[in-house]
């Protein structure tokens, strides 16, 4: 069970769509393509062909109450070229969920084809680890192919993007949430003074802002609102993001890892250097920079290369970046049902992921089966990169390790 964070109440209950009291209405949405915040002078990379790259959508599953809503018309839009195909419900569409087939098919279905939905039920969960909480996510999936990813592990043979329409009741929700806890009064590791909530849990939000304005609405959000703040990993650069003002109310975790891992795990991804050189960028434009240290996979030589990933980290960073920056390490955890769906479209993958020498299984929150590295291993692992940091980084404040 994850720690209830300290202070505060936690949310009664959950939300649910019959609520109104919205912090502001549907009709408040633009449907069409807002500037973001910052001038918008020349072209969004959303519509470069490197976007394009990522995301030609050419198919779109709608709920039709998503397809109705006026970010749903917006998302549809985006994409002028693409058959919108209406299905009952985000969670079930057969041909697409469950269809052992799809799995040839994994990276293109993420490129070509994204879901509309509405989220029915809103919950904020206590966390403890990366935030103090886990907010409702405005979209599920991702168009990058990380071949540890846990998400897909829930939707079978196929994981696209699914967005969610109803931001503004996920806004809503927020809101009421970070009102009942009211000032955060004891420090933690999280953070010394705010409430932190994990934005992402389930996609990468630097994707995600390439589809709608979600992310955006999140961070406009969050910088009204001085007892809390927002956080999310990512392993994606999207020079979008500088547009807008978070007003140090966003905290971007930059996840890195050795470039010889990256290159064989982190498929469809930012070049680790990139998301690196970045990090001044996003600071400058009134975000908070940390890192993920993650996964931290043990294979022949992997201290040697995370010891010159970190070096470089210390090379090229500026001092502003390093004066604020922090860290996750993040040791692997991998799952049964998740090797045999590689082994379908990335076995190279498996022969660094699936290493039963070294793993034990690991009952997760949600009941499954998971694999992690065995109790020993993983505890020398963790001081061990505790040590490279501190030997090759030292101004990197670890926050935890696990």
């Amino acid at each position: 069970m994850a720690a209830q964070p300290h202070g505060g109440r936690p949310a009664e209950r959950p939300d649910t769509e019959q609520q109104d009291d919205a912090l502001f209405g549907l009709e408040d949405i633009d449907a069409g393509s807002p500037v973001p915040a910052g001038g918008g002078a020349g072209p969004l990379f959303r519509d470069s062909a490197a976007a394009r790259r990522l995301l030609s959508v050419r198919t779109i599953h709608a709920e039709p109450a998503a397809a109705a809503s006026p970010r749903g018309r917006q998302v549809i839009a985006r994409f002028p070229g693409a058959e919108v195909v209406p299905v009952d419900s985000h969670w079930r569409i057969p041909h697409l969920h469950g269809n052992e087939g799809n799995v040839e098919r994994w990276v293109r279905i993420k490129s070509e084809v994204l879901v509309l939905g509405v989220k029915k039920t809103l919950t904020t969960r206590p966390n403890g680890r990366s935030a103090d909480w886990i907010a409702p996510g405005t979209a599920n999936g991702c168009a990058m192919a990380c071949a540890y990813c846990y998400v897909p592990r829930r939707k079978g043979y196929a994981n696209p993007i699914t967005v969610f329409t109803n931001t503004e009741r996920i806004i809503a929700h927020l809101s009421r949430h970070v009102a009942r806890l009211g000032p955060k009064a004891e420090a933690n590791q999280c953070d010394p003074a705010a409430w932190v909530y994990d934005i992402g849990e389930n996609s990468d939000c630097s994707v995600d802002a390439l589809i709608s304005e979600n992310v955006a609405d999140l961070v406009r959000a969050f910088a009204r609102w001085p007892s809390a703040k927002a956080s999310f990993a990512t392993k994606f650069v999207n020079p979008d993001l500088l547009l807008l003002e978070p007003r140090g109310r966003t905290r971007v975790r930059f996840s890195v890892m050795p470039q010889e891992d990256s290159k064989l795990l982190d498929v469809r991804t930012s070049p680790v250097e990139s998301r690196i050189a970045a990090a001044g960028d996003f600071l400058e434009a009134g975000y908070e920079v940390h890192f993920n240290l993650s996964p931290v996979v043990l294979r022949p030589g992997w201290q040697r290369d995370w010891a010159l990933l970190l070096e470089h980290m210390d090379d090229v960073l500026p001092g502003p970046v390093k004066d604020q920056a922090a860290a996750e390490v993040i040791m692997l955890t991998h799952n049964e049902d998740l090797h045999d769906l590689n082994l379908g479209w990335h076995p190279r993958a498996e022969e660094a992921l699936w290493r039963p020498e070294l793993q034990q299984p690991k009952r997760s929150e949600n009941g499954s089966w998971n694999v992690r590295y065995r109790n020993g291993v993983k505890a020398g692992a963790v001081e061990t990169m505790r040590a490279l940091v501190a030997a090759r980084a030292p101004w990197l404040r670890i926050r935890y390790a696990f």
